[in-house]
């Protein structure tokens, strides 16, 4: 049986780990790189501009709740470098294998309407084919010898990149 006093202190250490990958990597990825290539132009939410927190606020929502899966039922962190002990499968990930990388260009899309900045689109564009090669050249491989035909079905099952909603209304209707 587990010993609880052991079990607190590593699922706090598991928790600051995650929160440090949250600043780290979303926070530069989806804030501060964003920012830094409007240099000057200004956020709004006037107009159609407030259009723009819909995506950013949801964008924002999705990469925590990645973070909170890979915490509890991954018991890791989205980063190489403490990967998840179990394949997460669950919440975002049942419909989409990449929502984190959903999720942070929901917040740069949703940054590019408020400041109505083409420079922030095009940032946009070059990240998703970054995060795609990434994804295809890296983590792919990675999650395959990590965690072998468990992510080959996962694979086979779930789609990179855009949900079904054929498989969406499958999963709703065989609750009912």
């Amino acid at each position: 049986m587990a010993d609880p006093a052991k079990e607190e202190p590593e699922a706090m250490g598991l928790f600051l780990k995650n929160l440090a990958f949250v600043i780290l990597v979303p926070g530069i990825l989806a804030v501060w790189l964003p920012v830094r290539v409007l240099a000057g132009e200004s956020f709004s939410i006037e107009g159609v501009r407030i259009l723009g927190l819909c995506p950013l606020i949801l964008g924002a929502a999705c990469m925590l709740w990645c973070v909170y899966d890979f915490w509890k039922s991954g018991r890791g962190t989205p980063a190489p470098i403490d990967p998840p002990k179990a394949l997460v499968v669950k919440g975002f990930y049942r419909y989409v294998r990449n929502p984190m990388y959903i999720g942070v260009l929901s917040v740069v899309l949703g940054e590019a309407i408020c400041y109505s900045s083409w420079s922030i689109v095009l940032y946009g564009i070059c990240a998703s084919f970054l995060f795609h090669g990434f994804i295809i050249l890296y983590e792919e491989p990675a999650l395959t010898r990590t965690f072998g035909q468990e992510y080959l079905d996962y694979k086979r099952q779930v789609p990179r990149w855009f949900p079904s909603l054929r498989r969406i209304l499958l999963r709703r209707t065989s609750r009912e």
